[in-house]
């Protein structure tokens, strides 16, 4: 019991740290509302169930011994968030209904939001590297079926980011309320989540293959 709770609060950490998918809720909820926001969340959640499905099935190991492999899904990744940032960049505005231009800028459909959650995270290598790695150290041959306890953390894993990502984009909603009455926060938040999201896939481009 004491080892869960250590797992459970080594992924509260894990998930309380900024990256790209925070702030692709935070933006989706500011921009256009709370649904997208949590269709969003969904398209995470997939993805990480993703990953623990391929971690499960050691695909993780290969990308670990296939640098090539690793690479393609790595520049991929970081060309999807830097694509990401430019759009925001580029919106006319980041209000729920774009007030600027309301007949060219309406919202996309959930399921396009629940894709780029899907995206970006299923693009991060790192992101399956991270389950590959994490989960193993918690799992006991002597205590049973390996593959039932791996289903089990891959569950809980899954299901505290669902929590968290309930939570940035329940914040980014409200945070979208009150910059549509604050148009210097408007530019601000535009900027500053391109630039982000920019970074973000920058330093996915140039970071390191897994040791």
């Amino acid at each position: 019991m004491t080892e869960l709770w250590i797992f459970i609060g080594t992924l509260a950490v894990a998930y309380l740290l900024p990256g790209p998918d925070m702030l692709l809720l935070l933006h989706t909820g500011a921009r256009w509302g709370r649904s997208h926001a949590l269709a969003t969340s969904v398209g995470l959640g997939a993805a990480r169930a993703t990953h623990v499905a391929l971690a499960g099935l050691g695909l993780a190991a290969l990308l670990r011994t296939a640098p090539l492999a690793f690479d393609i899904i790595r520049v991929g990744g970081a060309a999807y968030l830097i694509w990401l940032g430019i759009g925001i960049f580029r919106a006319r505005s980041l209000l729920p209904n774009g007030s600027e231009a309301p007949s060219r800028d309406l919202p996309a459909p959930c399921a396009t939001a629940a894709w780029q959650g899907l995206l970006t995270n299923l693009l991060n290598p790192k992101a399956l590297l991270f389950c590959s790695v994490l989960l193993p150290q918690f799992i006991r041959p002597d205590h049973g079926s390996v593959g039932q306890q791996f289903l089990f953390l891959g569950t809980i894993l899954v299901g505290i980011g669902v929590v968290f990502d309930v939570i940035y984009a329940l914040t980014g909603s409200t945070l979208g309320r009150w910059i549509a009455r604050h148009a210097l926060a408007q530019r601000l938040q535009r900027w500053s989540f391109a630039m982000l999201l920019v970074g973000f896939g920058a330093r996915l481009a140039f970071s390191g293959r897994p040791a």
